[in-house]
């Protein structure tokens, strides 16, 4: 159950129906998802976050395919289910294939497991790692 209201489009003010019109067109979809919904109910966060995400998200020197992939693997390892399911859906949107699916899965699995091995035994960071980066 959510802890606020999720704000559908026929309640909203017209600053959050503003940033649902452009969440739509920019996305090319026909609906709000409730993430969007929950955070309607401030609508400053609601405009603030969603600048932000396409800002991040637009492409760069990452693709937006590789940006998905990137999401969803930080969502695995915080357990946010909304958030897997959502950019599961949204890197398959951008081609992610089910190979590249179960990969990224076990990569993300492998890496979780080891972060623990390496936090458990306190391993000091090799000189190397800290310096500047190679040209």
């Amino acid at each position: 159950m959510p802890t606020v209201p999720l704000i559908e489009y026929e309640d909203a003010s017209p600053a959050v129906r503003a940033v649902y019109d452009d969440i739509m067109a920019t996305r090319g979809i026909d609906w709000v998802n409730n993430f969007w919904k929950a955070l309607a109910s401030h609508p400053d966060l609601l405009a603030d976050t969603w600048q932000r995400l396409k800002q991040v998200m637009a492409p760069g020197a990452l693709d937006p395919l590789t940006k998905e992939m990137i999401y969803l693997a930080v969502s695995i390892a915080n357990g946010c289910d909304y958030c897997i399911a959502s950019h599961t859906a949204a890197a398959r949107a951008k081609g992610m294939g089910e190979a590249a699916h179960g990969e990224l899965i076990a990569v993300a699995g492998l890496a979780a497991q080891l972060n623990r091995v390496v936090q458990a035994y306190r391993v000091p960071i090799d000189d190397r790692f800290e310096g500047p980066p190679a040209s």
